[in-house]
Parts: C-alpha cells; sequence; structure tokens
C-alpha cells in the first residue's frame, strides 16, 4: 500500500481537464477571476468587467468596491496581446467615475499606461488608455506625472490616429495639459502645432472645438503664434470663419484669433485675406452673442498694438463700436466698453467716438448693475478723457460726473480707481471741478486713500491733487478725516503712490491749518527720512516738504533756523528754539499743557482781534497810554499789564486756560502801533531800519557791550516771567530783558508788519540776526546794473548799526567769543 502510493507520488500526471465554460454570475466572482493564472479566463473576466461598468457609475463603484481596480491595473502590461486589450478596456471604462479617478491617482499606474501608447500597440488600447489618461490629466498632480514620464511626445502621434476617438481623448489630454506654461512650451518643441491644425478638418465637431480651444491656449506664447502663422493657421482659421456650416465654431476660432492679432505682422496677414473685413461683418452682422462677443474682444486685442489701432481706425471701427454700446445683450456690451478703451489711445479715435455720440452712450452704462460692465466703462472714461478737455466736458455734460462719484464706493477697486482717475482728469476744468466738489467727491476719496491696492492708490491720489485747488475743498478733506490717511501714504514704497501722495500734500499745504494738522500726524519727520534716503527722495518729496514747512513757519524756523524775506511771521507764529532732525514739533496747544520746566521758554506772538475783544477796558485804554508815554517809560504800561494779567489768573482754572490765556500780548499790539506811526514816517529805507532796530532794542533791554555782555540779566527776566505766567509760553510782548534771538524775532516781526523785508537767521549759544538787502548810498536803486548789498542788522550793541555781511563785525555779532 506504501509502495503503490510511493509510485503515484513519482508518477506527474500528464492529462488535463477539458477547457470548462466559466460562468461567473456575480461581479465579486469575476473580480475574483482577475487573479487567475489561466489567460482565456483573463480575457473573459476583463470583458464581463467592460460589460459590467459600462451600464452606470454605480456598477463602476461597485467594482471599486470589489478591489478590482488594482488587478485591472496590473493586467494592462500583461503579455497577452487580449487581455492586455481587455484590461484597458475595462480600466479606461471604470476611470471615468469620479471616485474611482481618486483611487486611481492613489496608484503608480499613469507610468504604465503611457508605455503602451506606442504606435505598435492595438488601437483599442490607444483608445481606453488614453480615455483613462483623459479622465486623470485634469489633477494637477496627475498632469505632472504625464508630463514628467514624457506623455506628450506619443499622445502628440496619436493625434494622426486613424480612429476618431483616440484623435479626442489625445487632445483632451494635451487641452488639459497645456494649461501649464511648461505644456504649452513643449507642445510648441514637439511639433504639435500642425496636427492640431489638421484637427480643424475633421468630420467630428467636438474634435474640431478642442482642437480651437487648445490652440486658444497655445497661442498665448508668441513662438507658438509665429508657428502658427508659418504653418498657415490663420488660413485654416479663415476657411472655418467664411463658412457658414461652421457657425458652432466661429467663436472659439475668433478667440484664437484674438491672440494672434496683437502684433501687427499677423494682422497685416489677416487684412491681405480680407480677414479683417470678415471680423467687421461678424460685429455688424446679427448673429449669435457669443459670436459678436468674440468679434468684439478680437478687435479689442487687435487695438493692442498702436499700428493696428489705426488700421481700425481707417476700417470705420468706432461706428462700429458705438453702436454695440445699445444693444441687450450685457457681454457685448462689456467687451465693446473695452474696445472703446483700447481704442481711445488713438488721438483721432478719442475725437471720433466724441463726434458719433460714443461718450453719452458710454456714461449712461454707469445707470448698470453689473459689475464687469460697469468696470469696463469707468475704464473707457478714464482713457477718452486723459488729456482731452472737449471728452471731460462731453461727459460732465452727460452726467457722469455725478455717477462717477458715487463709484468711488464701488467695491471693485478696479472700478475705484478707473473713476478716481477719470475724475482727476476732468477736475482739471475749473467748472467741472466744482460740480464734481458739489457732489462729495472729496469725502468718497477718503476711504479709497486706505486701499492696499497700488492703482486705487495711484489714482486717488493723483485725482485728490486735482481737486484740492481751493480752500474750501481742503477744508472738506481736512473735516473729512482725509489728511491722515494721506500722511499715512509716505509709508509706500510704491514710486507713484508717494510721488502722487507729495503732490496731494504740497497742494493741502497751501492752507496753515491743514499743514498744522499734517505736521501734527508726522509728516514732515516722515518727509525728512524720506529726503535722506537715496532710493525714495525726489523732487516731489521735496515739494511737499518745503510746502509744510512755509506753511507753518514756527516748524520751518525750528528745524531749518531760517526764515526767508518773504517768510512772513503772523499770529501765532512760535519759537521753540533748535529742533533735532526727526524732533516731531510739538504745536503750541500741545506745548501750553505741559507743566513748568526748567528749559528755554517758547517765544509766541498773537496780536489776535478775537484775544483783545476780551479786554475792552484795556483796549480802550492803550492809545492813551501810548500816546503819553514816551520812549523811555514804554515799559511802565506794559509792565502793569503783566501785573493785570496775574491778578486775572489767582482764580482757580486748568493748566490748558491758563497757557492760552498768557498769551495774550497787549503789549505787542501797542509796539505795534508805535512801529507804524514812527518807522512808516521816514522816507529813507536805511533809516528805517536802523530806527526800527533802536526801537527793538530799546523794547529789549536797550544796547549792552560786548565785554558786559555777560552782566546782562536776560535769563533770570525769563525764568521769573515763566514763573509768573506759571507757562512755558511767554508773549514776545512781555520780553524787557531780551538777547540777540529774542530782539531778532521781534525785528523780524515787526518788519513784516510794516513791510520791511528782513531774513531770521538762528546761530548758536542764543544768537539769531536778521539781514537785510541794500543798495549802496551812491548808487541808485533804480539802476538795474546796481546790485544790493547783504548787510546784518545790530540789535545789541550800537543798535541801527548795519553790519555789511562776512566783515569782521558782522562774523563778531553772528558767533560767540
Amino acid at each position: 500500500m506504501g509502495k503503490k502510493v510511493k509510485k503515484e507520488s513519482e508518477t506527474p500526471c500528464k492529462e488535463t481537464f477539458e477547457p470548462l465554460p466559466v460562468e461567473g454570475k456575480t461581479p465579486a466572482t469575476v473580480v475574483l477571476l482577475l487573479s487567475s493564472p489561466e489567460e482565456d479566463i483573463l480575457f473573459k473576466a476583463c470583458e464581463a468587467i467592460h460589460t459590467f461598468a459600462e451600464k452606470g457609475d454605480e456598477n463602476k463603484l461597485s467594482l471599486l468596491g470589489l478591489g478590482a481596480l488594482e488587478p485591472l491595473c496590473q493586467l494592462i502590461t500583461h503579455n497577452n496581446k487580449l487581455v492586455r486589450r481587455n484590461a484597458f478596456m475595462a480600466l479606461g471604462t471604470m476611470a471615468t467615475n469620479g471616485d474611482v479617478k481618486n483611487a486611481l491617482k492613489k496608484i503608480d499606474v499613469i507610468p504604465s499606461i503611457i508605455d503602451k501608447l506606442s504606435l505598435e500597440e492595438d488601437t483599442v488600447v490607444h483608445e481606453f488608455a488614453t480615455l483613462c489618461l483623459a479622465s486623470l490629466s485634469v489633477d494637477f498632480i496627475c498632469k505632472v506625472q504625464i508630463f514628467d514620464n514624457k506623455g506628450l511626445p506619443p499622445l502628440i502621434l496619436l493625434l494622426s490616429s486613424s480612429d476618431p476617438d483616440v484623435k479626442k481623448n489625445s487632445l483632451e489630454i494635451i487641452f488639459n495639459l497645456v494649461q501649464d506654461q511648461q505644456s504649452r512650451l513643449a507642445v510648441h518643441k514637439l511639433v504639435g502645432i500642425p496636427p492640431i491644425l489638421e484637427l480643424l478638418k475633421s468630420d467630428f465637431p467636438v474634435i474640431q472645438h478642442l482642437a480651437l480651444k487648445t490652440l486658444q491656449i497655445i497661442t498665448t506664447d508668441k513662438d507658438t503664434r509665429n508657428t502658427f502663422r508659418a504653418e498657415q493657421g490663420f488660413e485654416k482659421l479663415m476657411d472655418i470663419l467664411s463658412n457658414t456650416a461652421f457657425t458652432d465654431l466661429h467663436a472659439e476660432a475668433l478667440q484664437v484669433v484674438a491672440n494672434c492679432v496683437s502684433d501687427s505682422e499677423s494682422l497685416q496677414l489677416i487684412h491681405k485675406d480680407g480677414g479683417l473685413t470678415r471680423l467687421m461683418e461678424f460685429v455688424l452682422t446679427p448673429s449669435t452673442p457669443e459670436v459678436q462677443f468674440s468679434a468684439v474682444k478680437c478687435i479689442a486685442r487687435v487695438a493692442e498694438s498702436s499700428e493696428n489701432r489705426k488700421l481700425l481706425h481707417e476700417q470705420n471701427v468706432e461706428k462700429v463700436l458705438v453702436e454695440l454700446l445699445s444693444v441687450a445683450d450685457i457681454g457685448i456690451k462689456t467687451a465693446a466698453c473695452k474696445a472703446v478703451s483700447v481704442m481711445s489711445f488713438h488721438l483721432a479715435s478719442k475725437d471720433c467716438f466724441r463726434d458719433l455720440g460714443g461718450i453719452p452712450a458710454v456714461v449712461q452704462l454707469l445707470k448698470n448693475e453689473d459689475l464687469a460692465l460697469i468696470e469696463a466703462v469707468t475704464q473707457a472714461l478714464s482713457n477718452l478723457t486723459h488729456s482731452n478737455q472737449l471728452n471731460a466736458y462731453a461727459v460732465h455734460e452727460a452726467g457722469g460726473h455725478e455717477m462717477l462719484v458715487q463709484q468711488l464706493y464701488a467695491s471693485c477697486p478696479r472700478t475705484v480707481a478707473n473713476s478716481a482717475a477719470t475724475l482727476g482728469n476732468m477736475a482739471r476744468q475749473e467748472v467741472i471741478r466744482c460740480n464734481i466738489l458739489s457732489h462729495g467727491a472729496v469725502q468718497g476719496l477718503v476711504e479709497p486713500m486706505k486701499s492696499t491696492d497700488t492703482q486705487v492708490l495711484v489714482n486717488t491720489t493723483l485725482c485728490l491733487e486735482a481737486l484740492v485747488c481751493d480752500a474750501e475743498a481742503r477744508a472738506e478733506l481736512q473735516n473729512a478725516g482725509g489728511l491722515h490717511p494721506l500722511v499715512s501714504l509716505l509709508r509706500s514704497q510704491h514710486k507713484e503712490v508717494l510721488h502722487n501722495a507729495c503732490l496731494a500734500i504740497n497742494v493741502c499745504a497751501s492752507d496753515v491749518p491743514a499743514a498744522v494738522e499734517m505736521c501734527k500726524l508726522g509728516a514732515l519727520e516722515m518727509l525728512q527720512e524720506i529726503n535722506q534716503s537715496v532710493n525714495r527722495r525726489s523732487s516731489f518729496s521735496t515739494l511737499a516738504m518745503i510746502s509744510l514747512l512755509n506753511s507753518n513757519l514756527s516748524v520751518k524756523y525750528s528745524l531749518t533756523g531760517h526764515l526767508a524775506s518773504t517768510d512772513i511771521i503772523t499770529d501765532g507764529f512760535y519759537d521753540t528754539g533748535k529742533a533735532r532732525a526727526g524732533q516731531r514739533i510739538l504745536t503750541l496747544e500741545e506745548l501750553s499743557k505741559q507743566p513748568v520746566n526748567e528749559h528755554r521758554p517758547i517765544i509766541v506772538v498773537n496780536t489776535t482781534i478775537e484775544e483783545a475783544e476780551d479786554v475792552p477796558e484795556e483796549r480802550q485804554s492803550n492809545p492813551s497810554e501810548t500816546e503819553t508815554s514816551s520812549k523811555g517809560d514804554r515799559k511802565t504800561p506794559r509792565k502793569k499789564k503783566e501785573d493785570d494779567k496775574q491778578k486775572d489768573e489767582t482764580q482757580p482754572e486748568s493748566p490748558t486756560e491758563k497757557a492760552w490765556k498768557m498769551i495774550d500780548d497787549d503789549s505787542l499790539q501797542i509796539l505795534v502801533k508805535e512801529v507804524k506811526e514812527s518807522i512808516l514816517r521816514l522816507s529813507d529805507e536805511r533809516e528805517q531800519y536802523a530806527a526800527l532796530a533802536r526801537l527793538v532794542s530799546e523794547a529789549m533791554g536797550g544796547a549792552v557791550e560786548m565785554e558786559k555782555l555777560h552782566e546782562f540779566p536776560w535769563v533770570l527776566h525769563l525764568s521769573e516771567l515763566k514763573f509768573q505766567l506759571q507757562s512755558n509760553i511767554v508773549p514776545i510782548g512781555l520780553i524787557s530783558r531780551g538777547i540777540y534771538c529774542h530782539r531778532a524775532f521781534l525785528f523780524k516781526y515787526l518788519a513784516d508788519c510794516i513791510g520791511l523785508s528782513c531774513t531770521l537767521v538762528r546761530g548758536e549759544y542764543n544768537r539769531a540776526w536778521n539781514e537785510v538787502l541794500l543798495f549802496n548810498g551812491n548808487i541808485s536803486r533804480n539802476e538795474r546794473s546796481s546790485q544790493p548789498c547783504r548787510y546784518i542788522v545790530d540789535l545789541m550793541h550800537q543798535p541801527g548799526s548795519l553790519l555789511k555781511a562776512s566783515t569782521p563785525a558782522a562774523v563778531q555779532y553772528q558767533t560767540f567769543n
């Protein structure tokens, strides 16, 4: 028994079963058969799965759940041709389902699929392999895998396949791939343009549509456009556009043309073959909105070249575009506005649009609610009004200014930028500017100045600069809180934004309140920093700083230590001493709130009527006191007013109130009156300066010998004034013991009051002096050849002496010895 078993075990059985019919009645059974080692079973199992999957997505999902995907991915590389073909049929059919596609992305199957795209492979394999890749190629990662595994070369070859499904699938994959720049360039290098152009002749519309959509994308590349032109691409497109049987392809064909006509060479080629005339026909002839839209879009692209704009103008394109502004379709009107915008770069077209009534037609479109249309309309108006006063008037007459002001509040940054640009163009005309301002344009610009969009900021600041050229508009900007965002733009790193902000600040600085407010917001410090930067400084930033300083002489004197003869000191001027670079100069109100300190006092000028009206009795007594007082006893009424002021301040008041009351300077009013009565009567200018110098010296304690200067008690006097006034702010008229800096200050103010020309220059160690220009006595000032000489007025040692600048005496007066 054992022997027999041993014999049987050693002798293999040479007989096999007869072929058995395999019947799998459930998907699970068939999926299990995919693991069979027998090719016939594999062939039939794959076929059964393909048939089952074709019946719908529910079956595809069922097969996915049963685990059919992985064995199918292995079988597409099987040695048996029939097994491989049926496996591809099953896999390609299943891959059209979204869930199956997502599962496939996790399996590294793309290299295997691409490997079977060779021309030696069965056409059915090509069909379903490309069907599978078409599903996968919509995913970015899969697109990269197809490209990296060199999928483009075989796909381009398959565009010439005899099977239309293979062509369609291959073209669809290429279309998905060329959404990325690297694939677009690769298609051009792999000579993919000719086979794609050839597919335009296909009998299948779906292939023609795909070919046009692919060409539309790849012709965005310049080199591809050159190849497209060399391969007679325009001729093939014109064949389509001229064929009424291909009306469904016209819109997409026009979009390809739109890409290719931006250069003059291509346009000339189209024009030569009658393409431009055909293009105009598409625009004029009623057809589908999609075709008309594409034709107008194509015109806009053509007009991007200056040479092309001239050619289009010769074709009377303006008339066509104006007519399209009144069509019903929003998309066509939007495209027409964009074309108007581009054509407006041609000067003759700007006038043509106005003559044809195009401007009122464009303005009326602002009443529409479509955001894309409004953006296109505002862009067109911006270009139409740029450097064209007549068009600006036309927009104004059509009521465009009012609607454009409303668009400053729009949500679309492009619309806001365009509206601001148009209003800025229009505001160059005074009549229009007034009407723009009356509709609240200044307030409408405040919020856009806070935008993060560069173009919004560029256009808004430029518009603001044009609008705020009168005091009322500047006051409105300040009241609307617009100075703060304007000053903040000085921090911008964008060159044009910074330049425009400086220009607007320059205009706003014409008003002293606005200049003071901008200085308070740190404008000067920022401008100083800008002007110290090699990269950011410009003539605009310099101009803005000069304007700010000229409207805020207190700050100018503190920072620069110099006031020109044209800088006229008025009420509110104060001297805080020399400021450090980058240091913000506090306002008088801010300084008045500080507790009394040991630093030098702030010297202030104030003779305002409002202040004087608070003390009518004193004001009435001033003339008599002045008339009865000699120059020698002027200090008596001045001292009396100090005492009266101190008595008034015995009542409880806040520090701010005391500071502001202490600025009252009735004594200075008396001095001004005296100067006007005594100095203006003198006919000789030199004597006027000398007399004024003597008067100032007398008011400030008289002449002091150079050797006894250290004995002059000016420091103690000012300390006493600060203590008496309980303030760091001291009115200039109350100082009866003043040194160089105080005397020069007073001389400048009084000279400005009576129209005498002089400067105020700060030196070191409390030195300051005034420079005047005088002609030499033996030269008539009426002679053009004569030149004035610069003199320093002595107010301290020999009051009234005029020291010729640069002489030892003048240098000694200016420097501390």
